[in-house]
């Protein structure tokens, strides 16, 4: 595996994690390959306020990169729900409340985000859009983004097409009910990790990455 590596630390104990960026395979591919169909990226999601990879800000978008209309099990799962129209799907890190990190399908629709293990493709969460208040990001250059939940609890996810998965929520919302997403900045925020356990995630820029601590409150 090429690149560097970056140090996480989870609840205080830190340990080493492959930085996201060289995981394409494991992630999905190479999300910059241009492919027919695909729409070029005419805008900045985080006005400005977050640092971006040159590559990053030459991204082409392409919404469905593990081919969901192949798939029956996730066409028939779609179908329970009332819900066909797929804006986003992709294989991204979902952080548990315990803070380990699982490969999960992440597909969004106009809808609704779906959370659906890879292997099985069982359901393990839906969330309505109506229900999601605000995305926390760092300013840094990093592939983390938490969907906050208030009625429920939150969502931490690890991506290399953060910016996409961002811009398909904004947009998505703004189309289907007029409601302008907020996108907050910041190099430390909390999240709901489960219903009853909030946890505080630091962003530190340190020579050759991004360092991620993520803590209990």
């Amino acid at each position: 595996m090429s690149g560097f590596r970056r140090k996480v630390e989870i609840e205080g104990v830190e340990t080493e994690t492959a930085d996201y960026d060289t995981e394409k395979e494991d992630l999905g591919g190479d999300e910059s390959r241009p492919s027919d169909g695909m729409v070029t990226e005419d805008q900045d999601p985080f006005a400005g306020g977050k640092v971006r990879r040159k590559a990053s800000m030459a991204r082409v978008f392409k919404g469905d990169y593990v081919d969901v209309r192949s798939k029956p099990y996730l066409m028939k799962l779609l179908d329970r729900q009332g819900d066909r129209g797929v804006l986003f799907a992709d294989k991204v890190l979902k952080f548990t409340g315990s803070g380990k990190m699982k490969r999960q399908i992440l597909l969004i629709t106009d809808r609704a985000i779906y959370i659906i293990d890879p292997e099985t493709y069982v359901l393990k969460r839906r969330i309505t859009l109506a229900a999601v208040e605000r995305l926390c990001l760092s300013q840094l250059s990093d592939n983390f983004v938490a969907v906050i939940v208030p009625t429920e609890y939150d969502l931490l996810l690890a991506s290399t097409r953060k910016t996409e998965i961002v811009t398909v929520l904004v947009e998505s919302m703004k189309s289907t009910s007029n409601y302008e997403l907020e996108v907050n900045l910041s190099n430390s925020f909390e999240y709901h990790a489960a219903s009853d356990l909030v946890k505080e995630i630091h962003f530190e820029e340190v020579e050759g990455g991004t360092k991620t601590r993520i803590v209990n409150k």
